[in-house]
């Protein structure tokens, strides 16, 4: 258990960072003008809770532990962010009026940035083998 605890709490602690910059600062003016009107007024604490513990265990089985290098971890942390925020992305322009596509194709590149980073740092950061 201790070898798993330390990558998902390193994984979690850089998606917590990058989304609190990117969603806080970066992107915030840009969502509200693309995708304001498709928001809820109160966010709902309890699913964002639920995504960001989920997220970093996602990131420690399908990538960090896996590799066998930071950069290995890279690129399937990237494939996993990129798949997990195109399931969103996609769904949503599928199905919701008004979806912007740029917004789609912005926030999938983002998935895979964050994927990447987090289970690279996860892979740095801890002595885990891979398999």
């Amino acid at each position: 258990m201790r070898t798993c605890l330390g990558p998902y709490v390193a994984a979690l602690v850089v998606l917590l960072a990058l989304d609190g910059l990117w969603l806080g600062l970066i992107a915030m003016d840009w969502y509200g003008a693309g995708i304001g009107h498709l928001t809820a007024e109160k966010v709902s604490v309890v699913a964002a809770v639920v995504f960001y513990l989920l997220f970093p265990v996602g990131v420690v089985v399908f990538a960090a532990r896996p590799a066998w290098d930071a950069w290995h971890a890279a690129r399937l942390g990237g494939l996993l962010g990129l798949l997990r925020y195109a399931t969103y992305d996609l769904t949503n322009l599928a199905t919701l009026q008004g979806w912007p596509v740029g917004i789609t194709a912005v926030d999938m590149g983002w998935g895979a940035l964050v994927g990447a980073l987090s289970a690279s740092v996860a892979r740095l950061c801890c002595s885990i083998r891979p398999g």
